[in-house]
């Protein structure tokens, strides 16, 4: 993936990088991938996304899952299922692609112009039908309403074919002199416009055919210093409609008109200033700009204004663009074996089928790589004198570029150091900064006393007026609620205390802290704007206000997400209490009684004359299994035998190994425990029956060894 930036706007190209052909080796291809960085970091979106030499057109289905691209040789069509991100099928033709239409939502219904004015009709199983037209056609449409297609091409007519009927229809005959060479239907009222050879745009009725109107779009009756030097007419080489009224036409000079079809005045008038032909035009609606392409670059402009947003030069022959709906991706049709893909975040975000690469170029963005320029310093004619290093124009040390040269940062470095080797100003003023910054630490800070009542709130006030002096350096004293009258009794009388605890406060906390940081920024832009000059304050304020249109819907998300999550944590504490609550009632509310334990009281006695154990006995046991191991051992070896409780055993053979083993006094519970075992398994060896009977009676088999 390569990322470009032209005009500040930053251009993922995913088609970029090395590409490894088909017959290469698993293992093979795994050792290249590895060897070279440029395999390993490139992004192959749809596999298989190319043609074997060039590629004429590419279109999405409408309903967004597959793309169809068509290209030579041999001439063929590709479809891609975006879901598989990969190739669905491949049909050759006979001849070269023109130009084709998708006329079902899904890729089951297609239909293809061929270059030798075969019509083809595909279905989804594969060709369904083949018709030929009296001419060679350029382009074509399908009107929805009615089942026709509309045939343009080398010729005045306009051919009609109806699927519903199956048969031609009576042909439309235009106004121009040679040919028609693009048409398409408005997708709103279904007006036919198509656009000659005679740079002029015909209408048509497709209800009752007949020509209702006519836009000469020749720049030259609209600007008469734009006349052809070569005295050729300007012909229309494309169109697209926009909504109901907003069409776009393309000339053969390189000119883009925008038009209000209820005006024979074009809007705006773009120039491309490569004098090539308009190959397709585009309309981003979602960010009100218009995309147009010739053979050399893909220009972004607003069609208000005319402005250019950003331009893309691939460095290859376009022949045809589109456009993703509802995202900033585009794929471009070019005289090369890849398919272009780029995609640009400013404009929108990425498709459903890959939404992953919002996250590929957010950490991108984050984590920025360094540029090749980055290395390089780019100085001027005059900074080469000063620097003294004039006489390095025409080696291979300065690379010219543009009014100026590239040259390596520390050779820069060097030669700045050498003709400026103490710039005394800076350093006097970084000495002044310095002890200016020593001195306001040994300042003599002012401890207010707080109030008593609601003393949070006002450390909190306090904070937020000192760190907005800090920030902005206000000639007008600001606000503060503790000096004004009117806010005397919030810190003094105890009625207006503010309850931490109470349930409305921890839901209204995290929204009030967000309330707080927007006063905080926005107090910090009034400031700045009433002391700034009036020009700036008004271009700056609309740029505000823009970003906080912009971002108000994200802090809506993050209130609602803080406040849900308190008030889940309130629900859990209130559980948590009745539970609490539960318990106690079910316990009693009778208060526990202490006893003194003394000499010779019994404990874990019962009614029934079990064994007892002393206090002393008890205490002593529960010493004995904290002490470690050595004192343990200590004690039983100062017993003398005569309380056995802890034992160390060790254990020795003929060859010299040694073993040893510590036993631990076994509880009481465990010793009842292999009593019972012991018992019932000597129960069950009486109770059980031995099947020795049953063995005696059964006879052996007999073998016969003799002949019988």
């Amino acid at each position: 993936m390569q990322v470009i930036s032209p005009n500040n706007v930053k251009i993922y190209n995913l088609s970029a990088g090395k590409s490894l052909p088909d017959w290469i080796s698993d293992r093979k291809r795994r050792s290249l991938i590895k060897k070279d960085p440029e395999l390993r970091d490139r992004i192959e979106l749809i596999q298989d996304f190319d043609m074997p030499i060039v590629s004429n057109q590419v279109e999405i289905s409408p309903d967004g899952q597959y793309i169809f691209a068509s290209g030579v040789y041999k001439p063929r069509v590709k479809c891609f299922d975006v879901s598989q991100y990969s190739m669905k099928f491949e049909r050759c033709f006979d001849s070269e692609c023109v130009k084709y239409k998708i006329l079902s939502d899904d890729y089951s219904k297609a239909v293809f112009l061929h270059n030798d004015r075969y019509v083809e009709f595909h279905a989804q199983y594969g060709k369904y039908f083949k018709i030929r037209i009296p001419k060679f056609g350029r382009d074509f449409d399908y009107n929805y309403s009615t089942c026709d297609l509309y045939f343009v091409g080398a010729s005045n007519e306009i051919y009609r074919f109806n699927l519903e009927q199956g048969r031609f229809q009576t042909s439309l005959t235009s106004n121009c002199t040679i040919e028609n060479n693009c048409c398409e239907f408005n997708p709103v009222h279904e007006l036919f416009a198509c656009g000659n050879t005679d740079g002029i745009v015909e209408c048509w009725d497709p209800r009752a055919p007949k020509q209702i109107g006519m836009l000469n779009c020749a720049v030259d009756s609209i600007f008469e210093d734009l006349s052809d030097k070569n005295n050729k007419k300007c012909a229309v080489t494309s169109m697209k409609f926009r909504d109901g009224l907003n069409l776009a036409v393309g000339t053969s000079t390189g000119h883009i008109l925008l038009y209000d079809i209820r005006s024979n005045r074009p809007l705006l008038v773009k120039d491309h200033r490569y004098e090539l032909p308009i190959k397709d035009i585009g309309w981003h609606k979602e960010s009100d700009l218009v995309f147009s392409i010739d053979k050399r670059v893909c220009k972004i402009w607003d069609r208000h204004t005319g402005k250019p947003y950003t331009s893309i030069e691939p460095g290859t022959g376009l022949n045809n663009l589109c456009l993703v709906p509802n995202s900033g991706m585009l794929f471009m049709a070019n005289e090369s074996p890849k398919i272009l893909v780029y995609y640009i975040p400013s404009i929108g975000p990425a498709p459903k089928w890959c939404s992953f690469l919002d996250n590929l170029t957010e950490e991108l963005e984050s984590n920025p790589t360094s540029s090749v320029y980055d290395d390089y310093k780019f100085v001027t004619k005059q900074e080469l004198e000063t620097l003294g290093l004039a006489n390095l124009i025409g080696t291979n040390v300065l690379r010219a570029y543009m009014h100026g040269y590239f040259i390596d940062i520390r050779l820069y470095k060097k030669a700045k150091l050498i003709n400026e080797p103490f710039n005394f100003e800076e350093f006097k003023q970084r000495k002044i900064k310095e002890k200016l910054e020593k001195e306001r630490e040994n300042r003599v800070k002012v401890q207010r006393k707080l109030p008593i009542v609601n003393t949070e709130l006002a450390k909190r006030i306090i904070e937020e007026s000192e760190e907005l002096k800090s920030k902005v350096k206000a000639k007008k004293p600001l606000f503060n609620p503790m000096e004004d009258k009117r806010f005397a009794e919030l810190f003094t009388d105890p009625n207006y205390q503010i309850d931490m605890n109470s349930e409305e406060y921890k839901l209204l906390n995290p929204v009030v802290q967000k309330v707080n940081e927007k006063k905080l920024k926005k107090k910090v832009s009034e400031v700045a704007s009433e002391e700034s000059e009036p020009e700036e304050s008004m271009s700056e304020g609309g740029s505000d206000s823009e970003s906080h249109s912009e971002s108000s819907s994200d802090d809506e998300h993050q209130w609602k997400q803080s406040v849900k999550e308190q008030y889940k944590q309130i629900q859990k504490e209130k559980r948590l209490k009745e539970k609490m609550e539960q318990r106690k009632k079910d316990q009693g509310q009778k208060q526990p009684k202490f006893f003194e334990l003394k000499d010779g009281l019994d404990l874990y006695s019962n009614s029934k004359g079990s064994d007892r154990k002393s206090t002393d006995q008890i205490l002593k046991n529960d010493k004995m299994k904290r002490l470690p191991l050595a004192s343990r051992l200590a004690y039983t070896k100062s017993q003398n035998g005569t309380q056995k409780e802890d034992e160390l055993v060790f254990r020795s053979d003929s060859l010299g190994n040694k073993q040893m083993t510590f036993l631990s006094r076994k509880a009481m519970r465990s010793k009842d425990e292999e009593r019972k075992a012991h018992e019932h398994h000597k129960e069950r060896k009486t109770i059980r029956r031995s099947a020795g009977k049953i063995t005696k009676t059964l006879k052996k088999p007999q073998f016969f060894n003799k002949r019988k």
